[in-house]
């Protein structure tokens, strides 16, 4: 909430830099636009940047680095014999202060060291929050007195803006960067640490997953194979439907039917995944059920078809919108030449549009298969946690994420092949979504043609 305050009111600072920019720089040309270098828009962001931007750095390395440092300066106020403890118990001990300082832990149950603790690390936010309000305010007047005094009318206000949204942009680019090969460094290291406790070719090749313990068998074969499995049914659901939805959409419905009906299948997309398993576990899976046993099939009471079809339902928004979106971005000129020359309006569909829009509608159709193969709870309610090493979609299965929140909840120590096996799985996935990419780059490359 402190920090949301500080937010605003440097946002409220940058926003009075803005308008007072503007107006210094109408008032340096007596109104006269045309002599100033640029529009008074750029010289109110130019005030508004040197108000807001310093001010938000220092926030941001604030954030970074401020719980560290009083964590530091509580330890170091504590009794020595409780500085001396080792790494993991003191790390314990911290994590008492910490819950005693938020007040999710009763003070009855407490130590008078860790209460003593606690107060000193609130009287710490309390006063680092009121010095890094004073900063802040003080960096932004200072930035917005400054700047104000260097608005003239030959100043170049636009390239100076344009140059500082580049480097932003930038700034904002390489930290994205960053942050996809940190996610990856930290499931390969730990990913590593599980192949030095199981072999590689156990991992990739076994066909029994189970745990038992912090010891147990860990083969992806059956995993890999339940994920496939739902993965390939729902897509057999929601390819079919979707694509022709989308079809139906741009090329046959009326204006008015379309702005009706595309909403009402986006709606699909906006649905909370819990509410499909709920839906699977409840209605699709007893169907199901009971269908097979009328018909002398033994379905099980969680089944890879169940999850599959509800799952495919849920992708239906995202192969049908996009498709839809991409089939409307064929100049019509394509469809009218298509017509011109005799072919009717399906000839059309399929030998002209539907080619044109290929790369949109394979990007759509390996989007809802990435959105397939990393959902979980539809698979925890409908398909089951068993592991099963099966070709029949009547049977109960699981994946690779289902598999990963089993591994991962609760208290779990990270030196166990139990637990380091979730991050074996998360980079066997990332490894399916980088192929996945690599595939639909091909086929854009491939097949992508300009019109103009």
């Amino acid at each position: 909430m402190k920090n949301l305050v500080l937010l605003s009111v440097i946002v409220l600072l940058a926003l009075l830099g803005y308008f007072l920019g503007k107006r210094r720089s109408d008032a340096s040309v007596n109104g006269k636009i045309r002599n100033l270098h640029s529009l008074p828009s750029y010289y109110g962001l130019y005030v508004s940047f040197w108000c807001g931007l310093p001010a938000m750095v220092l926030l941001l390395v604030w954030l970074a680095f401020q719980s560290s440092v009083f964590t530091s300066l509580v330890i170091s106020d504590l009794p020595q014999d409780i500085q001396s403890l080792p790494e993991e118990r003191l790390s314990l001990v911290v994590n008492d202060i910490l819950n005693i300082a938020h007040g999710s832990f009763s003070n009855e149950q407490a130590d008078q060291a860790l209460l003593d603790a606690a107060d000193h690390y609130n009287r710490l936010k309390s006063t680092g929050f009121a010095a890094l309000f004073t900063v802040l305010l003080s960096v932004c007047i200072a930035g917005l007195v400054i700047s104000s005094r260097f608005i003239k009318p030959d100043l170049p206000a636009r390239v100076i803006v344009e140059r500082t949204i580049r480097i932003l942009m930038i700034v904002c680019s390489t930290i994205a960067i960053f942050t996809t090969i940190g996610i990856v460094l930290s499931v390969l290291f730990e990913a590593i640490r599980f192949f030095k406790q199981v072999a590689i070719t156990d991992f990739i090749f076994g066909l029994h997953w189970s745990q038992v313990g912090a010891a147990g068998s860990f083969g992806m074969i059956p995993l890999l194979t339940g994920t496939l499995m739902i993965s390939a049914i729902a897509m057999f659901v929601a390819v079919p439907i979707g694509l022709m939805s989308a079809i139906y959409m741009s090329e046959y419905a009326a204006d008015k039917v379309r702005t009706v009906v595309k909403p009402i299948l986006e709606i699909l997309a906006g649905i909370p995944t819990v509410v499909y398993g709920f839906f699977a576990a409840l209605t699709v899976a007893p169907f199901i059920r009971e269908l097979g046993n009328d018909i002398g099939l033994d379905v099980s009471s969680e089944s890879a078809l169940a999850a599959g079809l509800v799952m495919g339902i849920m992708i239906i928004p995202f192969v049908s919108s996009l498709s839809d979106d991409v089939i409307n971005a064929v100049p019509q000129s394509l469809r009218d030449a298509s017509l011109g020359i005799g072919a009717t309006q399906s000839e059309t569909i399929i030998r002209v549009v539907l080619p044109a829009a290929l790369p949109g509608i394979v990007g759509s159709i390996l989007l809802g298969i990435s959105r397939a193969v990393g959902e979980t709870m539809i698979v925890v309610m409908a398909a089951g946690l068993t592991a099963n090493l099966t070709a029949n979609p009547l049977q109960a299965v699981t994946t690779f994420t289902v598999q990963i929140v089993t591994l991962l909840i609760g208290d779990q120590e990270f030196d166990s092949p139990k637990t380091l096996a979730a991050f074996a799985l998360g980079l066997v996935l990332f490894v399916m979504t980088l192929i996945l990419n690599i595939v639909a780059l091909y086929v854009v490359r491939k097949y992508r043609e300009q019109y103009e």
